[in-house]
């Protein structure tokens, strides 16, 4: 297993920033991208369906057919590699195996053969846009989970909705059951982000009534 940074869980979500300027020397080793990605996919999703797809630009030819797609922000190109999250509108057509999975990890088949054919008819006869919404909210549970992963292995990250999903989907032929979720770069900070700052607590939170 790759050797992470050693740090807490709440220095983590204090010290990850947004970053938009990357040192282009640093390359991660493939290996270390997977496990990142399989540690981010430990995340919920909607009915454990895990409707997001990961594809990663890390070619140097391919990044500069990214770039301007994404609005030729830099850090596509000058970033070790960039994650194009998708979301999988027909996540459930994985269903069987993902539940088969489950059974092997101790899941009782009686409740897996009881809930798995309607959990299916389910999403099966989802009204499009509704299939689509669920694919982008677990989409943004992953993606969080990566950017705090990517942080916990001394990486560097910043989300990305600046780019045109339709040039994406036209150059990179990406089927039309994914829906393009944001772009995520990941690498090393060649200078550290702006100083952000967040509302307090008692101006976003409600109790009870609006």
């Amino acid at each position: 297993m790759t050797q992470k940074v050693q740090s807490d869980f709440f220095t983590l979500i204090r010290e990850r920033q947004s970053i938009r300027s990357y040192d282009p020397s640093v390359r991660i080793p493939a290996e270390e991208l997977k496990e990142m990605l399989a540690e981010a996919a430990l995340a919920p999703s909607s009915s454990n369906l895990q409707p997001w797809r990961f594809l990663v630009v890390d070619d140097p030819a391919v990044k500069e057919k990214l770039l301007p797609i994404a609005n030729n922000q830099k850090q596509v190109v000058d970033s070790a590699a960039t994650v194009i999250l998708l979301g999988d509108t027909e996540a459930y057509k994985q269903a069987d195996k993902i539940y088969d999975l489950a059974v092997e990890a101790g899941m009782p088949k009686e409740a897996r053969d009881s809930y798995v054919p309607r959990m299916k008819e389910a999403y099966r006869s989802m009204p499009p846009e509704v299939a689509r919404g669920v694919a982008l909210v677990d989409g943004g549970l992953v993606a969080m989970q990566l950017m705090l992963v990517a942080k916990a292995h001394g990486y560097d990250t910043v989300p990305m909705g600046g780019f045109s999903a339709e040039k994406l989907i036209e150059e990179f032929k990406i089927p039309s059951n994914l829906v393009p979720v944001m772009l995520i770069s990941i690498g090393k900070a060649l200078n550290p982000g702006f100083p952000k700052a967040r509302l307090p607590v008692e101006d976003v939170t409600y109790w009870n009534h609006l």
